[in-house]
């Protein structure tokens, strides 16, 4: 099948396929007398594979090498198991960083008045941090 037959039957844009053959994720099956690529069923299960693993969050890196380890029938399950225990630890790492950014917005907040006055410590503390940054420039 061409490329837009398997972009549609993979869930992924044309120039996703494109750009991971590019970088050696996935690889044509073969191609056509005409030079285009030539994607089989097998592919489209790969393709449909890393989809679901970058919806999970693995990077490109990971995805590879879970690609690889599906691929691989003589795997070790605590392969898989370790790529996605640390996948899980960077989840939990983003998740504490986003409830500081969390609380942080929200005690500023809360120091605002948020009414007529043009006065704002929200501003404030955005302009101290700029301010803070070029100082150590």
């Amino acid at each position: 099948m061409n490329i837009g037959q398997a972009a549609q039957r993979s869930g992924l844009p044309a120039k996703t396929l494109r750009y991971y053959e590019d970088i050696g994720l996935i690889v044509p099956s073969g191609r056509k007398n005409n030079g285009y690529r030539d994607y089989s069923e097998r592919d489209v299960r790969l393709l449909r594979f890393v989809q679901r693993a970058r919806s999970l969050g693995f990077s490109v890196r990971q995805c590879r090498e879970l690609l690889d380890l599906y691929l691989d029938r003589n795997r070790a399950s605590a392969d898989v198991k370790a790529i996605a225990l640390a996948r899980i630890g960077e989840i939990e790492r983003k998740i504490r960083e986003l409830e500081a950014m969390k609380a942080e917005l929200e005690h500023l907040a809360e120091k605002c008045h948020g009414d007529e006055r043009p006065d704002c410590p929200i501003l404030e503390d955005l302009a101290a941090a700029e301010a803070e940054e070029q100082e150590l420039v």
